[in-house]
């Protein structure tokens, strides 16, 4: 091995993204369905943002919350897709030091944010099925304004600490990161030093913010639910639950393969690697490419403006 790689130096200039361990043999195959997949994302939610912009109709809190949505989305896929497909096509694998942290804390920064985002969308249905005539006068504009300036807020500033305290740790052991981006767990186990407080901190925001918002999530839809049971026609109950059925699903895959990637980045000694960087790729990949075909597919509104702008251009 070099001696870039592997002989005592302190806070490296530049790290070095392995990709995916163990299957760099089939690099440039595996980057055909993460290209597809970013096209899609990409494509899918500017459409949304391009629709919910154009439409006056559309100018709701649940559309703006769904703009919001895909902005999240589109700098969430971004900050990792370019420099994955980088790896995988041109085996261009060094970071800078700098821009190893700068998209670290890009991604932990709009992960909270969309988390945010999604407890915001939650709040809205659970107004809008459970007390209805209450909707227009609970979130009118300001209100919509306010909740979104909070969740970007809580995301930007929840997580700066982070890349400053994983700034202050001495790298003197290997510059090597196997994976294909800066996932901050991964890269402060390079430190040489004791991490504890680099940990505590993750660990404490992720358990804190992140699991307050999958409970405010559960209890919005266990409403919904009972809500939706409720309702006097088969066919009102069956259009409401596919609906929010889809919507719990776009929450599952946002929220599960996080959780199965920290803890197997922890714990899961016995899993292998390439399984586990394949699953820290998934979540960030995954629900940016679901979220404009569930939100925007299974919303009437958004699916019969574009088939009226796919109409026009044909005629």
């Amino acid at each position: 091995m070099s001696d870039s790689n592997s002989t005592d130096f302190t806070n490296p200039s530049t790290f070095i993204l392995l990709g995916i361990p163990g299957l760099e043999a089939v690099h440039v195959w595996i980057s055909i369905p993460f290209c597809m997949i970013y096209a899609i994302a990409i494509l899918g939610n500017f459409i949304i943002v391009f629709i919910v912009k154009m439409e006056t109709s559309l100018h709701a809190p649940m559309y703006y919350f769904l703009c919001m949505l895909a902005i999240t989305d589109l700098v969430l896929s971004t900050s990792v897709l370019p420099k994955m497909l980088s790896i995988f096509w041109f085996n261009s694998r060094e970071i800078n030091f700098s821009a190893c942290l700068t998209q670290m804390y890009f991604i932990l920064s709009f992960f909270m944010i969309e988390s945010g985002i999604l407890v915001a969308m939650a709040f809205d249905r659970y107004v809008a099925i459970c007390d209805p005539l209450r909707h227009s006068t609970t979130l009118t504009n300001p209100v919509v304004a306010k909740i979104s300036l909070a969740v970007v807020l809580r995301g930007i500033m929840l997580i700066l600490p982070t890349p400053f305290l994983a700034r202050r740790w001495p790298y003197c052991r290997t510059n090597i990161i196997p994976n294909t981006y800066c996932e901050h767990i991964t890269v402060v186990k390079l430190a040489c030093t004791d991490i504890r407080l680099s940990n505590y901190y993750s660990l404490s925001v992720a358990f804190l913010v992140i699991g307050l918002d999958v409970l405010f999530i559960a209890m919005s839809y266990t409403q919904i639910l009972r809500a939706i049971f409720s309702l006097p026609t088969k066919d009102a109950r069956l259009k409401t639950f596919g609906t929010c059925g889809s919507h719990l699903c776009v929450i599952l895959a946002f929220y599960i393969p996080p959780l199965f990637a920290a803890l197997t980045e922890r714990f899961g000694h016995n899993v292998a690697l390439h399984l586990r960087v394949l699953m820290a790729n998934m979540y960030l990949l995954v629900p940016p490419m679901l979220n404009p075909i569930i939100y925007g597919a299974k919303t009437q509104e958004i699916r019969s403006r574009l088939l009226q702008l796919f109409l026009q251009k044909g005629t």
